[in-house]
């Protein structure tokens, strides 16, 4: 039997024999294995809403010219759901529920059952409250209790520019870089027994704004346990201390 070796096959077979064994990569092979680096893009359109409350100064439709301060009040776990009366069951909401007047166009959402502060919703709350109103937008306050705190907590620091000056209440925060927070006006206000968010969690956010370099205000009530916001939302002091502060203000501060 005659025993061929490659030195006498035609250059064609060779070449296929090398092919079919590893030994040569043809360019049509070649061709077909390259990728093209391509983008894709498309728009996508989302429906968002919440029911919320609102309260008006006794003076909007009097003073139709006059752009008013705002008040963003996120509630707390407990009134979490479908009924929107459960919002008036603490803070600013209670307190108008009980005749108080404010100088404030006041908002407070309702988070579905089950939830937590959904930031898109939020944001797509703040555009729509000052397309609709007449808000002052350098003068927007942001303020929660519990769960709303740390709502309050995680919006702000995703979104300062929105906000004039913000009041978490009885709350923690997330585990983000505070420094956005560094020139924000904060009143944060705890109780020294609090056994739902223990004081030590929001001393953590209150600490890492002022390692960054800012000089949040921090109020501890001594012997008091997770309810705090009631004696805070009562004193007039808090809305004072709101309305000293505006966006103009941060922005000459910074210069």
């Amino acid at each position: 039997m005659q025993t061929r070796c490659f030195g006498r096959l035609p250059v064609f077979w060779l070449t296929l024999v090398l092919f079919l064994t590893g030994g040569v990569t043809l360019s049509a092979a070649t061709e077909v294995s390259r990728q093209s680096e391509l983008k894709f893009e498309r728009e996508i359109r989302k429906t968002l809403s919440a029911d919320y409350l609102l309260y008006l100064p006794k003076q909007y439709d009097a003073e139709p010219e006059k752009h008013w301060p705002l008040i963003i009040f996120l509630h707390s776990s407990g009134e979490r759901g479908e009924d929107i009366s459960k919002v008036a069951r603490h803070g600013p909401p209670h307190l108008i529920e009980q005749g108080k007047d404010f100088p404030f166009i006041i908002v407070s959402p309702l988070c579905p059952h089950d939830n937590w502060w959904n930031l898109e919703m939020l944001n797509a709350f703040y555009d729509t409250v000052l397309e609709t109103y007449r808000v002052d937008p350098d003068r927007v306050y942001l303020t929660g209790l519990s769960m709303g705190g740390f709502g309050t907590w995680n919006w702000a620091v995703q979104n300062p520019e929105k906000f004039a000056a913000i009041a978490p209440i009885a709350s923690w925060g997330p585990n983000k870089n505070f420094k956005p927070l560094v020139d924000m006006p904060i009143w944060a206000v705890h109780g020294e027994k609090d056994q739902a968010v223990k004081l030590h969690d929001a001393q953590k956010v209150i600490n890492a704004i002022k390692e960054a370099g800012g000089d949040p205000r921090f109020t501890i009530y001594k012997g008091a346990g997770h309810n705090v916001w009631s004696r805070t939302y009562e004193d007039p002091e808090f809305y004072q201390w709101l309305l000293s502060h505006s966006k103009e203000k941060q922005i000459e501060v910074k210069e």
